[in-house]
Order: C-alpha cells, then sequence, then structure tokens
C-alpha cells in the first residue's frame, strides 16, 4: 500500500479548490444570459443649441428586458447615465458641444446579465456665436450602487461653448433634483464661472486651470435609525445639565413670586423675570416644536432601496434671461 505525505495531500486539496472554483466561476458566467444594447438619438437645436435626445433599449437572448444602469459616452468620455425602467429602456437628454460626436450606450449588466454596448452613432451639433455650457456628469464613485447609510461621489463638468464672445464672466450654479426619499446632494463647490479664456477640453495630466470647471457632486443616503457615514448625528434630547439649572431657577422665581405679596415692587419684578425665562424657554432648543423642526424626527426611516434617474442641473443668468441644461445620474440603493 502506497501511502502519500501530507504535503502531496495538502498539495492535492489545494489543486482540487482551484479547480472547483474554476469550474464555479465558469458555471455563473455561464448563467449570466447576453444582452443587447440598442440605442436611437434625436436631435433638437434651438438658439444655437444642441441637444441630443438618446432612447436605450437593453434586452437579453431572449427577448426579455435587462435591469440596471445604462451610461451614455461620447467616445470613451461618460456624458450622462440612466437606470433602465420595467420595459428595459430608458431615455435622457444631453447637451453636444459643436462639432461630431460619437455616441453610445454601454449598459453595465448585473448578476443574471452580462454587459453589452450600442454601435456609436455619428451626431452633428450646430455652430453659433453665442456663449452658451453644456454640463456633464462621471460615473459614481466608489459604485452607482449605494448601501443605505453610505454616499457617493460624482465629478459635474461645466464645458464652455463659444466664451470667447463672453464680455464678463458666466456664473453656474449646480442643484438636483428627483432625489430618493432620505437623502440629499451636495455641490463643491456649488457654483462655477466660465470665463473667455475658459479651456473647452483638457488633455492628460493638465493642472484644473487648463481644464474645464468642475464641481464635486456629493449624494448622501440614510441608513436605519437615519444613521448616515461621515455625517454629524444631532443630539435626540436636551441637555440634563441645562435642565438640572433652568428647572430650579424656574421654581426659584415662582416661589420669590409667592413670597413676596407686600413688596409689590418685587412681586412684579419677579414675574417679569419669570415670564421672561418662559419666554426664552420657548423660543430655543428647550422648546419640543424648535427641536423638531431644527433637527428633524426621532430615528427617520432609511433611504428607501430602488433604482432612481437623478437630474443634475446647471444655471447661468445673463440679468435677462436664464440659461438651463441638464443631465441624468443612475443611482440603486440597496
Amino acid at each position: 500500500m502506497i501511502r502519500r505525505s501530507p504535503r502531496l495531500n495538502r498539495v492535492a486539496g489545494l489543486g482540487f479548490a482551484l479547480l472547483a472554483a474554476v469550474l464555479t466561476a465558469g458555471a455563473a458566467s455561464a448563467q449570466a444570459a447576453t444582452t443587447q444594447t440598442t440605442l436611437a438619438v434625436e436631435t433638437h437645436d434651438q438658439g444655437g443649441y444642441t441637444q441630443a435626445a438618446a432612447h436605450i433599449s437593453v434586452t437579453d437572448d431572449a427577448g426579455q428586458p435587462a435591469t440596471g444602469a445604462v451610461t451614455i459616452e461620447d467616445g470613451t468620455t461618460p456624458l450622462a447615465s440612466a437606470s433602465l425602467d420595467s420595459t428595459g429602456q430608458a431615455t435622457t437628454t444631453i447637451g453636444l458641444t459643436p462639432g461630431a460626436h460619437q455616441l453610445r450606450a454601454v449598459y453595465s449588466g448585473n448578476g443574471t446579465a452580462q454587459a453589452s454596448a450600442s454601435q456609436p452613432a455619428t451626431v452633428q451639433a450646430q455652430t453659433s456665436g453665442t456663449p452658451d455650457f453644456t454640463v456633464s456628469v462621471s460615473s459614481m464613485s466608489p459604485s452607482s450602487t449605494l448601501t443605505a447609510g453610505t454616499s457617493g461621489t460624482v465629478t459635474v463638468t461645466i464645458t464652455p461653448v463659444n466664451n470667447a464672445a463672453l464680455t464678463s464672466p458666466m456664473f453656474i450654479t449646480l442643484s438636483c433634483s428627483g432625489l430618493p426619499d432620505q437623502s440629499a446632494c451636495t455641490f463643491t463647490p456649488a457654483s462655477v464661472q466660465i470665463l473667455a479664456s475658459t479651456l473647452t477640453s483638457c488633455s492628460t495630466n493638465s493642472p484644473s486651470s487648463a481644464c474645464p470647471p468642475t464641481s464635486t457632486m456629493v449624494l448622501q443616503t440614510l441608513g436605519t435609525g437615519g444613521k448616515a457615514t461621515g455625517m454629524l448625528q444631532h443630539p435626540r434630547s436636551a441637555n440634563p445639565i441645562a435642565w438640572a439649572i433652568l428647572l430650579p431657577g424656574m421654581l426659584g422665581l415662582g416661589g420669590l413670586a409667592w413670597g413676596s405679596r407686600r413688596r409689590r415692587w418685587l412681586s412684579r419684578l419677579a414675574l417679569i423675570a419669570l415670564v421672561g425665562l418662559v419666554t426664552v424657554l420657548g423660543t430655543t432648543g428647550c422648546n419640543p416644536r424648535y427641536f423638531y423642526l431644527n433637527h428633524g424626527p426621532e430615528n427617520p426611516y432609511p433611504t428607501p432601496a430602488g433604482s432612481y434617474t437623478i437630474s443634475v442641473t446647471a444655471q447661468s443668468a445673463n440679468g435677462i434671461t436664464a440659461i438651463t441644461h441638464s443631465t441624468t445620474l443612475a443611482v440603486t440603493v440597496k
């Protein structure tokens, strides 16, 4: 009878484990259905500005609608993203700088469907002498799928259009809408400016001064009990020390007013002081209504799970008319 050494047994066991892992990965990959992504683009020109309405459809090899998010790219640069609806379709509108563009829709895939990309669609955006801008968003970091209570970061880029015609700086304010409940977005900075000398493109390793202006958008969600990673939590009850000081003071003033019946001036003074103290308490953090309005309800619900398409809007004004452009961002909360 041949006896194998313990080392040989360990090597054989490791080999079988690696083989099982490879077979398992291959089986999982085989279970993921292939997908087909199609893109149809319609352009609309108005006031020297070209907007492209992108219609995306994603289905698997059985013709069933896919779920997840798609990203619209110009070459290799992401411009916008959107969540697929129950029919596997999504529509988003993006602004284009003058010239030719190669747009394509990229489906990121999920646990049951493989990633895919559409054929490129060539779009020609018109040229105009009117100063304008476009807005685009990068993919969310670290991921477009957030666990309730965590946050994601996006870079918002403002690209000038015909800014050489500017006679003064163009200030642009950023905002977001369509957020899920119990979530918030912040921009740093909240507004950017375009000058006549601002460049329309950015080469590799260029300083920020040689690139179109950008802003960092942070999307913050709430977890169970209103907890949010990296956010300051407000206290949920008044300070016991404050009550220890205020309550005896109130009782003392009341007793002083009651015991000084023969001294009218002292009684009146005590009553005025008591009324003043009660008024202060009613308009500060010791008032339950004040605390609720400034600190929110106890234990708010977490951000609901689901897929969302958030609108990121950039707005500028020249004193007469407002210029507003938007793009979309796909986010999944679990």
